[in-house]
């Protein structure tokens, strides 16, 4: 190795534009030890994120890395924590995106699992702290290196990867789309793209599109693609935690984040790994001041013992959390169900979103009329007509408006023009907070 010196070590990285954005790259070359870090490789990286946090500018990293250069000791292990320190110092002051283009191992997969989102290439990138080597030698457990880290895993299981794509060429053209609803940095706007799709559209088929039965289901994405900009919708992890959608989309333009739960998967109720994905989106957007916009039909928290103990109530916390803490420009619609705990942490009033809505079919309760007459009237015997006067007492958006927690009831072909009409209006929003180091999001 003392004699094997090969300039530029295994790392290459630059800037160029996006669109005729500046943007940082560095790309890790598994030609090179396999892509290992030295502290050469280290140095050359975080010279990159320094820099992009100097002028304020995105870093896009292309990872392929085997880890720790082993034959650099103590060495390499300072390169990669010096790495991980400085994706956590430019964390929330310019994005950060990991591409997956190959193998990665130990230390070089925290440093994508540190940065803002990660997509990866089916059946070519794979990421795991030990590789199927390891695991054999400790636990005698046969696996492939697809089983174990494949893109599979992480978008639909462990959730560590947003997004997969077929190919090489795939995944760049996507990254660069993609890289097109981001702001440079914390002090930049996101870049507004002009469109042909009227901010004053009607959507009429909204006003029929919520089924008269409240327990049948109904696909949350057609909604969302009915009031954004036509064609601008960009779902993250689409296949981990499907029973909520968080994407980026545009409204006249300007970028906004989307998060809304989905009715055709576990009825649009929020579980722990819900709660995790919809959190970090929240917390992103809030970093780097993009407005939320909240669809919500959520039944509750997903109940069961395998969520109680595997801590829905701290996980669910998050979510709570996220969504108090964020100071950008928030707009909720409620467009059925808005039930318990569930209600309050979807960007409710009480947590100061800025604009809350109801579509008339709006039911927001501490439960729905069959539970909540099963409680109450546990003793009569025979409850259909309670149950009935029940729902039509509470199960609509009435209760809440009369009492401010909703700003308006509005005919959902109009919920186009009121969000756009909403975000201008708040675009100059500032809310001052108390002086703190940071609080302490339950982790």
């Amino acid at each position: 190795m003392e004699e094997n010196k090969i300039y530029g070590d295994s790392i290459v990285t630059g800037y160029g534009k996006i669109n005729d954005r500046l943007v940082f790259v560095y790309a890790q070359d598994a030609t090179v030890f396999g892509g290992s870090v030295s502290k050469a490789h280290a140095f050359k990286l975080c010279k990159v994120i320094e820099q992009a946090m100097q002028v304020g500018a995105p870093v896009i990293g292309i990872n392929d890395s085997g880890g720790a250069r082993i034959q650099e000791g103590v060495d390499s292990l300072a390169g990669v924590a010096d790495i991980f320190l400085k994706n956590v110092e430019a964390s929330g002051v310019v994005p950060q995106i990991s591409l997956i283009m190959g193998p990665c191992a130990g230390g070089a997969v925290y440093s994508p699992a540190l940065m803002d989102f990660t997509f990866m290439v089916k059946n070519t990138s794979y990421m795991y702290v030990t590789g199927p080597e390891v695991i054999k030698g400790v636990t005698n457990e046969l696996i492939t290196h697809e089983e174990l880290g494949g893109s599979d895993i992480h978008t639909t299981k462990s959730g560590v990867a947003h997004l997969a794509f077929n190919n090489e060429l795939e995944a760049l053209e996507n990254i660069r789309d993609f890289f097109n609803y981001l702001p440079l940095s914390n002090n930049d706007p996101a870049p507004v793209k002009p469109t042909e799709d009227s901010p004053h559209r009607i959507c009429s088929s909204l006003d029929y599109f919520i089924p008269t039965d409240s327990s049948k289901a109904y696909d949350m994405k057609y909604i969302i693609h009915e009031i954004v900009d036509k064609s601008t919708f960009y779902e993250l992890s689409p296949d981990f935690a499907s029973n909520i959608i968080t994407g980026f989309a545009r409204f006249d333009g300007a970028t906004v984040g989307i998060i809304a739960n989905q009715p055709l998967e576990l009825s649009g109720a929020l579980d722990i790994n819900a709660s995790i994905k919809a959190a970090r989106f929240v917390r992103f957007c809030d970093a780097f001041n993009i407005p939320l916009v909240t669809l919500v039909d959520v039944p509750g928290f997903l109940p069961g013992v395998q969520q109680e103990h595997g801590g829905i109530i701290r996980n669910g916390a998050k979510l709570l959390y996220a969504y108090a803490e964020a100071t950008v420009p928030k707009i909720t619609v409620i467009t059925r169900k808005a039930y318990g705990g569930a209600y309050d942490v979807m960007s409710s009033k009480h947590l100061k979103a800025d604009a809350n809505y109801a579509w008339p079919t709006g039911e927001i309760a501490v439960m729905g009329a069959k539970g909540a007459v099963e409680i109450i009237f546990r003793n009569v015997k025979d409850k259909t007509k309670i149950e009935n006067d029940y729902a039509n007492k509470f199960s609509n958006p009435l209760p809440a408006a009369i009492k401010g927690y909703l700003d308006d009831i509005i005919v959902p072909s109009q919920t186009r023009n009121r969000i756009i009409s909403d975000l201008k209006m708040l675009a100059r929003k500032k809310i001052s907070k108390p002086k703190k180091k940071h609080g302490n999001i339950p982790l």
